[in-house]
C-alpha cells in the first residue's frame, strides 16, 4: 500500500469511526424507548436462507454477525498481511513496539476483568471481550485531537490496534470453536488450499476469488468454527503482486475496493444490531464493571506500561516526533474496544441470557466512551502545548 493509499485508508477509518457511535447511540436510544419492541422485533426477526443444499436460519443480527462481519475480518486480514510483508510489521524494530504494546494491552485488561469476576456471581469466560481495539473509533478520536498530531503517532496507533485485533482473532480461533463437524472442516481446508494455490495465478478473475471465499465461508459456518476465521484465511491467500506489470497489487486493489463498504455499511450496521441494550439492570454487575474497568484502566496501563518498558530497555524506538504524553494518549485510545469487543461478547455469552448480553454491551460502551474521552483530552492537551511551543 502506497503512502497515498495509506492516507486514504486512514481518512476512511476516521470517517467511519465518527459514524459508529451514532449507530450505537441510535440502537441504545431505541432499545430504551417506548418502541423498544420494534427494535427487538427487527434485530431478532428470523431470516431463513436456502441455496441448493445450503440451508440456514438466523436472526437479522445473527446474519449481520455471521455473513457481513466476515467481510470486515477479510479486510482486516488483508491489512495485516500487507503490514507483515510490506508495511510497518516488515521492520522488526518498528514491529517490536506495537507488538509489545499489544501484548500488554491484552494481558492487563484480562487480569482486571478477572479481578472483578472472581466471586460466585462472576463470569470468568468474558475476559477475551477486553482484548481488541476498534481501529476506526480510535483513529477518529485521534483526528479530533487536531492536525498537529504527529503522523507517525497515527501509524503507531493503527499498527498497535492491528496487533491487538490479531490477538483477538487468535483467541476466537482457540476459545470459540465447539461441536466441530470434521467433514465441513475438511471442505474448508481443501477450499483454503485451492485459494492458496490460486495466489500463483495472478490474473485469476475476481469472480473466482469471490466464489472460493463464499464456499470457504459456507464450509466454515457449518463446521463449528467461527466464521471470522474464514475471512482471515481467505485474506492470507491473496497475492501481493499486480495482475499486470506496473499495476496495483491484487491485495491492495481488493482492500481499497472493499474498505469503504466495510467502514460505512458493515460496521455501522453491526454496531446498530449489536449495541442495543436496556439500561435497567444492565449497568451494574461484575461483567459490565469488569469489562468497563478492563478497557478503561487495564488497556492504558498495559499498553503504556509495555511501551515504556520496551523504550527503556531500547528494544524499540519511539515513533518520530512523538512525546510521552502523546504515547499515553494513544495508549488510552486503545481502550476503545467497541466493534471487536461487541463481536466477542456475542460469542462469550449465550444469546439466550439477555441480562449477561446487556451487561457485556454496557461494559463495552462505557469503557470505550471513557477511554475515548480521556485519550482525546490528553491528546488535545498535548496539541495545545505544541501550539504554544512548550
Amino acid at each position: 500500500m502506497s503512502t497515498r493509499s495509506t492516507l486514504a485508508f486512514l481518512k476512511t477509518e476516521t470517517g467511519s469511526g465518527l459514524l459508529l457511535p451514532v449507530a450505537a447511540g441510535l440502537a441504545i436510544a431505541w432499545a430504551n424507548s417506548p418502541w423498544a419492541g420494534a427494535y427487538d422485533a427487527i434485530t431478532h426477526a428470523a431470516v431463513p436462507v436456502q441455496v441448493g443444499p445450503f440451508a440456514e436460519s438466523m436472526s437479522v443480527a445473527g446474519w449481520v454477525r455471521s455473513a457481513l462481519m466476515p467481510i470486515f475480518f477479510f479486510v482486516l486480514g488483508l491489512q495485516l498481511k500487507h503490514e507483515v510483508l510490506r508495511g510497518e510489521f516488515s521492520n522488526p524494530r518498528r514491529l517490536a513496539l506495537p507488538i509489545l504494546g499489544g501484548l500488554g494491552g491484552a494481558l492487563t485488561p484480562a487480569l482486571v476483568y478477572l479481578a472483578f469476576n472472581l466471586g460466585p456471581a462472576g463470569r470468568l469466560e468474558g475476559w477475551p471481550v477486553t482484548m481488541g481495539s476498534d481501529i476506526a473509533l480510535a483513529l477518529a478520536a485521534l483526528a479530533l485531537a487536531g492536525p498537529r498530531t504527529p503522523p507517525p503517532l497515527r501509524v503507531f496507533l493503527l499498527t498497535l490496534a492491528m496487533a491487538a485485533d490479531l490477538l483477538a482473532v487468535g483467541s476466537i480461533a482457540v476459545l470459540y470453536s465447539a461441536d466441530l463437524r470434521f467433514p465441513m472442516l475438511a471442505g474448508a481446508a481443501v477450499t483454503t488450499a485451492v485459494l492458496a494455490a490460486m495466489a500463483r495465478w495472478r490474473t485469476a478473475p475476481y469472480a473466482f476469488w469471490a466464489l472460493g471465499g463464499l464456499l470457504l465461508w459456507g464450509f466454515t459456518l457449518k463446521s463449528g468454527v467461527d466464521v471470522s476465521l474464514a475471512g482471515v484465511a481467505a485474506a492470507l491467500c491473496f497475492p501481493l503482486e499486480p495482475k499486470r506489470p506496473g499495476g496495483q497489487g491484487v491485495l491492495t486493489e481488493t482492500m481499497e475496493a472493499l474498505h469503504p463498504y466495510v467502514a460505512f455499511l458493515v460496521l455501522p450496521l453491526f454496531a446498530f444490531t449489536a449495541a442495543g441494550f436496556r439500561l435497567d439492570g444492565a449497568l451494574v454487575g461484575p461483567v459490565s464493571l469488569g469489562i468497563a474497568a478492563a478497557l478503561f484502566l487495564g488497556k492504558q496501563a498495559g499498553v503504556f506500561g509495555a511501551t515504556a518498558l520496551a523504550l527503556a530497555f531500547k528494544w524499540a524506538r519511539r515513533p518520530t516526533g512523538t512525546r510521552w504524553l502523546e504515547l499515553y494518549g494513544a495508549s488510552t485510545l486503545c481502550g476503545v474496544g467497541f466493534t471487536i469487543s461487541l463481536y466477542i461478547a456475542g460469542l462469550a455469552f449465550p444469546d439466550s441470557d439477555t441480562l449477561l448480553q446487556a451487561q457485556a454491551r454496557a461494559g463495552v460502551v462505557l469503557g470505550s466512551l471513557a477511554s475515548a474521552a480521556l485519550g482525546l483530552g490528553v491528546l488535545m492537551t498535548s496539541a495545545a502545548r505544541r501550539l504554544r511551543g512548550d
